[in-house]
């Protein structure tokens, strides 16, 4: 399967199941897209057609280019079939070791945003703080669940984590000491709306965060649209010059500016540049996840603007980079030599089997969207998964389980998409977020051409 596009300039050809990206002239670009269905004379013929007022458009050139798209088919760079189907539902039999939890510290908040899809914090249930004893217990359960895994994962998420902030840091030092007894290192993450932010947090943060995500939608107006207090006041004064501080502070370590755009700012390059501009150079904007008859939701006549945007920012990206003022966005950051191997390809980001997501008393969901659903409740952090049933369809919730990714092309990229997006759009997990496929594309669309074009400007090959 070959993937085909013209974007920025570049005629690009993605094969899918070798990985391969090629950036070739026109001709050769529909040389290739004839290739498998047509004969070489049928080609040369309609080259020939096409762009005989050529000077450089010969046949001796056409069958020399044939020749060329020949060779990269036997060197398995294009025109590669899948090699990987057969692998796929063997996943049931993996190990069921974990690798990663989402510590729900805090199932409250102290902002009232109205998209919020955990209810403001609530999960859809009664306000909680996770008490050190069962975030205790919920490091434990890690820690013996996680087989011979040496790098653990603890994101803490709420609600608002800075709610409970000390629980926090006796969490992180209860890790710590025992990573050298256990062999185990922790890497943690904070996700924070900023209100509670100070010098003590950022200090901290700053020596135990493997990485901070800090949610701000963008320009003024735009955030506090719907990221208010419960007063109704908007946030954006409070916490900008903070995350300012905190972002500086972090120096070389990793952290993320966190947006959400919705039907009301489709223009969201607007307040990503925004964002950089108050010196912020590690982005991420997302769209809204909401029913469909909310206000908020995006729209099929959205579409056409959301993919402008996605290119303007693909393009300005490469202009701020040649002029020496790079932005990481996150969903454009993609290795084409050194990318996931196969099994993360196919098997995606493990939700339900090795990523748990951890309630304030305890229970155990397949990852943070899931909270609050019973149908989700896999169990606790003193027993276990003891729904292994659950367990055992997330082993096989996979990119081959989902029957609409048959053919598309960028399903090694995306591994099947969320599990939680497609339950919610469609009811069943191996189900596809068609909405959220489309944009999907798009992203690595632009991606791979940010790659293509900066690997052109380097000389290398692509």
């Amino acid at each position: 399967m070959i993937h085909q596009y013209k974007l920025n300039g570049y005629n690009i050809v993605l094969d899918v199941y070798s990985g391969a990206v090629h950036a070739v002239d026109e001709v050769a670009y529909d040389m290739i897209g004839m290739y498998e269905d047509h004969t070489a004379e049928e080609i040369v013929s309609a080259m020939l057609e096409k762009y005989g007022d050529r000077e450089d458009v010969t046949e001796a050139s056409l069958r020399d280019c044939l020749d060329d798209i020949r060779a990269l088919k036997n060197a398995g760079k294009l025109f590669t079939q899948d090699e990987y189907a057969g692998m796929a539902f063997d996943f049931k039999k993996r190990s069921n070791d974990v690798k990663a939890l989402c510590l729900h510290v805090a199932h409250t908040c102290n902002l009232n945003c109205s998209y919020c899809f955990a209810s403001q914090g609530k999960y859809h249930g009664e306000r909680a703080l996770m008490t050190f004893e069962v975030g205790k217990r919920a490091l434990d359960f890690l820690v013996e669940h996680s087989g011979r895994r040496v790098n653990l994962e603890v994101d803490f998420f709420g609600g608002e984590p800075l709610m409970n902030w000390q629980v926090v840091k006796d969490l992180v030092a209860y890790a710590r000491g025992i990573e050298a007894e256990k062999h185990k290192h922790f890497r943690f993450t904070l996700t924070t709306n900023g209100v509670l932010v100070d010098d003590g947090v950022i200090d901290f943060a700053n020596r135990e965060m493997h990485n901070v995500v800090m949610s701000i939608d963008g320009r003024r107006d735009v955030h506090d649209r719907f990221r208010v207090d419960y007063a109704g006041n908007g946030s954006w004064e409070k916490i900008v010059p903070k995350f300012q501080r905190f972002a500086k502070a972090r120096g070389d370590r990793d952290y993320y500016v966190r947006g959400t755009y919705t039907h009301y700012n489709t223009g969201f390059t607007e307040d990503l540049f925004a964002l950089a501009d108050l010196g912020f150079t590690q982005l991420s904007m997302e769209p809204v996840v909401c029913t469909p008859d909310d206000p908020c939701a995006l729209t099929e006549e959205d579409l056409p603007k959301l993919f402008e945007q996605y290119e303007i920012l693909a393009k300005e990206m490469l202009r701020r980079e040649r002029e020496g003022r790079p932005l990481t966005f996150y969903h454009y950051m993609i290795d084409l030599k050194h990318g996931p191997c196969i099994y993360k390809r196919i098997s995606g980001c493990g939700s339900g089997t090795e990523y748990l997501a951890v309630t304030p008393w305890g229970d155990l969901y397949p990852c943070h969207q899931f909270v609050g659903d019973e149908k989700y409740l896999m169990g606790n952090v003193w027993e276990g998964v003891t729904n292994t049933a659950l367990r055992d369809e997330f082993k096989c919730c996979n990119v081959y389980a989902r029957s609409d990714c048959a053919d598309c092309w960028a399903r090694l990229y995306c591994s099947g998409g969320c599990a939680a997006n497609a339950y919610h759009a469609t009811g069943s997990i191996t189900g596809t977020y068609e909405y959220g496929c489309k944009l999907f594309r798009k992203r690595m669309e632009c991606a791979i051409m940010m790659q293509v074009a900066k690997s052109l400007s380097q000389g290398t090959d692509t």
